[in-house]
């Protein structure tokens, strides 16, 4: 691991952060499972250093755009359980009033400014929004998640251009799980995908993102860096989904094996991994780290009861935010 702050609390907030995501995903999957959730769902599971390792570098004033992948980040900017569970289950108190559901949750509160289940449809607001700040003469930054698959998205080379030649306070995080929906990222991305970046000049990295503390490291410089106008950048994050495309994808041998699965499991698991370091450096003993992730479950336990009993909207919100006054 590497130490990227030395606030003690600090490192028990990003654990915690992290479980949260895990637990909530646990308790979504659930949901679906037992047919209470419409629709389907993305899991962010094994991915939950990259949201939290960035979004602990940020503040509410700045700005994050999602993907269809998208609970671990609204999770990580600051995002409820309950009003997250509402939003699942389509009622009244979620989010987006139970409309957006699992793809397009917004949380305007904490700078979210939405998931995506477009591929890749993010990135222009992404850049629109850092284009905003720069104009504003704000020092709020932009980050844009997507998957390596969003990389064969022109939209991508589009605002990369824009933003490289405007210098704006944007940082385009490409969370590379190995895979594009069912197929291997080395078999739809030729070549090297930061080097897609430095062609516009836009200063790029990778950095293992199953490491917390390297992720943060990261994320803390490039953040000041842009608010002092020295952005755009790019950073690739190797991380690793562990359930399938979504939640519908159960028999996924025919394009990754169990083997592989159970090497990022029990190898590579940032939580387990977060968690021995701070057992390790004295930050926290097992048993604070137990009851921590046993009240994390219960909250969990309490929002899902609570978004299953709550209220859908009106019918006559049906047409409610979609057009302007």
């Amino acid at each position: 691991m590497t130490d990227a702050r030395t606030n003690s609390e600090d490192y028990l907030r990003m654990y915690r952060q992290m479980v949260r995501i895990r637990t909530f995903e646990d308790n979504a999957n659930q949901l679906y499972l037992s047919a209470k959730m419409p629709g389907l769902t993305h899991m962010y599971s094994g991915e939950e250093a990259v949201a939290v390792g960035i979004c602990e570098a940020l503040t509410d004033s700045d700005r994050i755009t999602s993907t269809h992948r998208g609970h671990g980040h609204c999770v990580a900017k600051g995002a409820e359980f309950r009003e997250m569970f509402c939003e699942l289950l389509g009622k009244a108190e979620g989010y987006c009033r139970g409309k957006g559901g699992s793809m397009h949750i917004a949380d305007q509160s904490h700078g979210n400014l939405g998931a995506n289940a477009i591929v890749g449809g993010s990135m222009g607001i992404a850049t629109g929004s850092a284009l905003r700040a720069k104009l504003a003469g704000s020092d709020d930054v932009t980050v844009c998640f997507f998957g390596d698959g969003a990389t064969a998205q022109g939209l991508w080379y589009e605002v990369m251009n824009m933003a490289a030649l405007w210098k704006l306070p944007v940082i385009y995080a490409c969370e590379n799980n190995g895979y594009s929906e069912y197929t291997k990222t080395e078999e739809i991305a030729a070549g090297s995908i930061t080097a897609r970046a430095e062609a516009f000049g836009i200063e790029a990295h990778r950095v293992d993102g199953q490491d917390v503390l390297a992720v943060n490291a990261l994320a803390r410089d490039l953040v000041a860096r842009a608010r002092r106008g020295e952005g755009p950048f790019f950073v690739e994050l190797e991380t690793y989904r562990y359930h399938g495309h979504h939640v519908g994808d159960i028999n996924r041998e025919y394009y990754r094996s169990k083997e592989e699965e159970r090497d990022w499991k029990e190898n590579r698991d940032p939580i387990l991994r977060f968690r021995g370091w701070l057992v390790a450096e004295g930050i926290a003993a097992e048993a604070e780290l137990e009851a921590m992730t046993a009240e994390i479950a219960e909250d969990a336990a309490a929002a899902v009861a609570y978004a299953e009993a709550a209220a859908y909207p009106p019918a006559h919100e049906v047409d409610m935010h979609v057009f302007a006054d």
